[in-house]
């Protein structure tokens, strides 16, 4: 599978300027790379996160899946399209919709570990289910930022045989190490391809550390950035992914007959 991940300076609090940019990238995209799949970056339709979120959180996903589904049938390529800030029933949510070649909505996401050091959780509300879907016939899985952190999130959507981990993410500085050094451990312990696609860029509250990552199931980085937009391309070997199940047998060997009786 073909990926390409687009990192990008967003506009604060302008969905209509970051509308305009997102389709200008998709469409240099597919001209100059034909990918399989386009993944964009968290919060991508007012970058994360205005205090008055309310102004303009997408009311139902409305105009967000309206205009992600038009550039998929287009171009007729999936799109994991980041996230967005929405509404429903007067709750926010940062939320992720992907779209499959012909247009169709096929998956919504609710990002589950809101970042409380911004006080993300005083502002949305967290979502509470598992990120999977198939891209292709191929079985993949979305977390969101935050929930890079939490390995038992993430294990779960292994245990379920995912074989692609697609993490939008609004990242800050001084992480970088962290975020770094997460997606990898993330696709070596799960033995899957990890796409890590962060935004760059300052706004008033935060700068974004951008080097975004696309990392094989050994750790091997296949496409990387650094702190400018750039779009990441990569081709997936999913048969590789195989290859390395085979030759360490993790998920064979866990037990989980301790795990669950040491668990607290």
């Amino acid at each position: 599978m073909k990926i390409s991940a687009i990192q990008l300076d967003l506009a604060f609090d302008d969905p209509l300027q970051n509308e305009k940019k997102i389709k200008n990238e998709i469409e240099k995209t597919m001209e100059k790379y034909h990918p399989d799949t386009i993944v964009l970056p968290e919060m991508w339709n007012v970058s994360f996160f205005p205090d008055n979120i309310q102004t303009n959180a997408d009311k139902d996903g409305k105009r967000t899946k309206a205009f992600l589904s038009h550039l998929s049938e287009k171009y007729r390529v999936n799109i994991v399209g980041g996230t967005v800030a929405t509404v429903y029933e007067e709750k926010y949510y940062n939320t992720s919709y992907q779209f499959d070649r012909e247009g169709n909505l096929i998956h919504t996401y609710h990002k589950v570990h809101l970042f409380s050091p911004s006080e993300e959780h005083n502002k949305f509300t967290a979502g509470n289910q598992l990120g999977i879907f198939e891209l292709d016939g191929v079985k993949v899985g979305i977390a969101t930022c935050y929930d890079l952190r939490f390995v038992e999130w993430i294990r779960l959507l292994a245990l379920s045989e995912i074989e692609i981990l697609f993490i939008p993410a609004a990242w800050p500085n001084p992480r970088v190490s962290h975020w770094e050094t997460l997606l990898k451990a993330r696709a070596i312990e799960n033995q899957l391809f990890v796409v890590g696609v962060n935004s760059v860029g300052t706004t008033d509250k935060l700068t974004f550390c951008g080097h975004s990552l696309i990392v094989d199931p050994a750790g091997e980085v296949l496409a990387s950035s650094n702190d400018n937009e750039t779009i990441l391309n990569a081709t997936l070997d999913l048969e590789k992914r195989k290859t390395i199940k085979e030759q360490i047998n993790v998920f064979e060997d866990r037990r989980p007959e301790l795990y669950n009786r040491y668990s607290v």
